[in-house]
């Protein structure tokens, strides 16, 4: 449910098949991006107390980087790089913090769940052939 990837892996670990591996990936990261989307303006909030008491600037590269996608792409570049670079409930406040509609941020997210969920899901199962140790056969 929070690192995207461990989803795939974890079912191609434990032998399920392609479909079993996908929903249960799918289901998990929705599952964290429904609950975060709910509470995400009060762990955002949080997040700007703690950064103000500990005297952290504002801004800094990364979150430069991420305002930067916001303004290009919207809620679809930030749900497209939540499963491969961030993690559903960082993706998910980062958009609840930019003002996307909790609405808008499950259809994008459901979206980039489906098409990373296959990608990693297929990629995963189709590697059970190499004898890796850490996916099952």
């Amino acid at each position: 449910m929070v690192k995207f990837f461990g989803g795939p892996l974890t079912g191609a670990a434990l032998g399920l098949n392609f479909w079993q591996t996908f929903g249960l990936t799918v289901g998990g990261m929705m599952t964290s991006v429904t609950l975060f989307s709910i509470i995400g303006t009060a762990v955002s909030k949080y997040y700007a107390r703690e950064r103000i008491r500990k005297k952290k600037p504002i801004f800094n590269k990364k979150s430069r980087r991420i305002v930067k996608v916001w303004q290009k792409f919207g809620m679809g570049g930030i749900a497209f790089l939540t499963p491969v670079l961030l993690s559903p409930i960082i993706g998910t406040i980062i958009a609840t913090v930019l003002g996307a509609k909790r609405g808008q941020i499950l259809l994008h997210m459901l979206w980039s769940a489906v098409l990373w969920g296959t990608v990693f899901t297929f990629a995963l199962l189709h590697l059970r052939h190499m004898d890796l140790p850490f996916i099952g056969k």
